[in-house]
Formats: C-alpha cells, sequence, structure tokens
C-alpha cells in the first residue's frame, strides 16, 4: 500500500482527533494534560487554513495514518518569515516512513511560501523526532532544561532549526 500526503479536509478532523488524543493522552509529544474535542479539532484546521496555512494528512489505503501542519512560531510581526511544524503519526504506524513524508510535505509547502525558517519544538526525551528532524536538515539550536511538566516530571524543550531555500529578505 502505497503512502499518499494530501491536505486535510474537515472530514479528516474525527482521524486527526483520535491520532492528536493518543498523543496528548499517552506521549509527551504535545504538553497538555487532557484530551480534544471533535469541534476544536474543526476549528484548528480552519484556523489554520484560513491564515494560508498547510494541514496535510498520510493515507495508507482508506485510512488517515498522521497528520502535520506549520503555524506562526511567535505572534510578533519580526517572527513572519518562521513557521514552527508539528507532526504526529498513529502509534501503530511508527517507523514507516510516515513522519518524514510529512515532514518533507512541509518543507516544501513552506519553501513555496517564501518562510525563511522552520523550527520544531521537541521534547528532549523523543529522541525518534529529534532523529527525524536532523535528517531533514534541522539542527539543534537550543535545549531548555525542564520548561514543561507532565506525567509528574519535568520536561526538556529542544528547539530544531531548519533555514528554508528561499529568497525572501529580511
Amino acid at each position: 500500500m502505497s503512502l499518499i500526503v494530501r491536505d486535510a479536509t474537515l472530514e479528516d478532523a474525527a482521524d486527526i482527533l483520535t491520532i492528536y488524543n493518543y498523543a496528548a493522552l499517552n506521549t509527551t509529544a504535545v504538553w497538555t494534560d487532557g484530551p480534544s474535542d471533535l469541534d476544536s479539532r474543526r476549528q484548528w484546521i480552519l484556523a489554520r487554513q484560513q491564515a494560508g496555512y498547510p494541514v496535510l494528512v498520510a493515507m495508507k489505503g482508506g485510512d488517515v495514518v498522521g497528520f502535520a501542519s506549520f503555524g506562526d512560531f511567535r505572534p510578533f510581526p519580526g517572527y513572519r518569515h518562521t513557521v514552527e511544524n508539528s507532526v504526529y503519526v498513529d502509534e501503530r504506524h511508527h517507523r514507516a516512513g510516515i513522519g518524514r513524508s510529512l515532514v518533507a510535505a512541509l518543507i516544501e509547502r513552506a519553501t513555496a511560501m517564501n518562510k525563511h525558517a522552520m523550527i520544531a519544538g521537541i521534547d528532549g526525551t523523543n529522541t525518534a523526532s529529534i532523529a527525524l528532524h536532523g535528517s531533514l536538515g534541522f539542527v539543534e539550536v537550543a535545549r531548555m532544561p525542564e520548561v514543561g511538566c507532565k506525567f509528574g516530571r519535568w520536561l526538556d524543550l529542544v528547539f530544531m532549526q531548519k533555514r528554508l531555500a528561499s529568497d525572501v529578505r529580511p
């Protein structure tokens, strides 16, 4: 079965919610303490799309097996050429190249939008995501010890950055 990466629609919101909630409840990939709901996932998709940012899904057969997006890195105008990505893969499909395909598609989209840099904020213990981003040209630019907490422990935040092949000027 081949992998297809395409733009998400509102009809994908339930599948995106399932993948997101698994990560929210069982991992440190997202630093929240509870699940999201279908309406908030739909609103998230709409908000990203209305801002001109992609929300992508990875499909195997008829199943959504991952999703990814990027948005503003920070809400101030000086950061307008920098985006921050997020990528989530169904836990049953880890290590199958899905995350790589999604991040590669995000890089392509951000470059086409003439963005200058893409940031990934990753839990310091998430060695798979750190390795994935590193293999796609991201470099670690900051490690912030104990800035978050989840599951009764402190979490380190690793920022990785990739400069994109854009011709944007400050």
